[in-house]
């Protein structure tokens, strides 16, 4: 099983954890794409989706399921996107496609959150993957040095506006040891409109694609 073939088998395993008749959130990224194309075939079971970007928007007004706004589609029933990373405890590095501001809202509104991934994102402890962070274009070199105080190495995204009209700084060099403690003090530098660390609010149950099926992480049941 490749890659692409990996990432496919997680995103259809998502399938059984929709809700017949409610709004679901929809993420964003390559994994993401193969949920939608997936969604077509129950779109009749969808009353609408929540999306975190314009990208998976277009995609699933393309398979006919109406796209809702955020602030006025209430609760939703699931919340379904990949990763850059996962570790064992369901903690999450995402924002490779810079959305991650968006799917942290969206995540947030889901009763349950499902991170679909290949095994290739399944990491003993977050950092391999440069942590990005969403900041307002005047603080950049602000939060940059402030980032490197915490022991990251940042990097600009050049050429990269967010569909918040911000830029990205991708932090570089850190192990990750403490998610919960270091998405808070990353979130309460000024000029920061969020981190890619999915920690406070991390995934309910991680599908992991792999050659051997799909492995369902699920620490709630374990």
């Amino acid at each position: 099983m490749d890659q692409n073939q990996a990432k496919k088998a997680a995103a259809e395993a998502a399938l059984k954890y929709l809700v017949p008749g409610e709004v679901l959130g929809v993420g964003t990224g390559s994994t993401v794409n193969f949920f939608i194309d997936a969604l077509a075939a129950h779109r009749h079971d969808i009353p609408g989706a929540v999306s975190s970007s314009e990208a998976s928007s277009a995609r699933l007004k393309a398979i006919d399921i109406p796209v809702l706004d955020a602030n006025s589609a209430g609760p939703l029933s699931i919340y379904v996107d990949g990763a850059d990373e996962a570790d064992p405890q369901l903690h999450l590095i995402k924002g490779g496609g810079a959305a991650h501001t968006r799917e942290k809202i969206v995540a947030e509104a889901a009763r349950t959150f499902v991170c679909i991934v290949d095994e290739s994102k399944l990491v003993p402890v977050l950092g391999r993957f440069p942590l990005p962070v969403e900041v307002i274009p005047m603080a950049r070199s602000l939060v940059a040095r402030q980032l490197v105080t915490l022991g990251g190495q940042p990097v600009w995204r050049e050429g990269v506006i967010t569909d918040n009209g911000n830029v990205i700084l991708d932090v570089h060099g850190l192990a990750i040891t403490n998610p919960v403690a270091l998405e808070a003090t990353i979130n309460q530098l000024t000029g920061v409109v969020a981190v890619g660390l999915f920690a406070r609010r991390k995934a309910d149950v991680l599908l992991v694609g792999a050659a051997s099926g799909v492995r369902v992480i699920n620490p709630k049941k374990s």
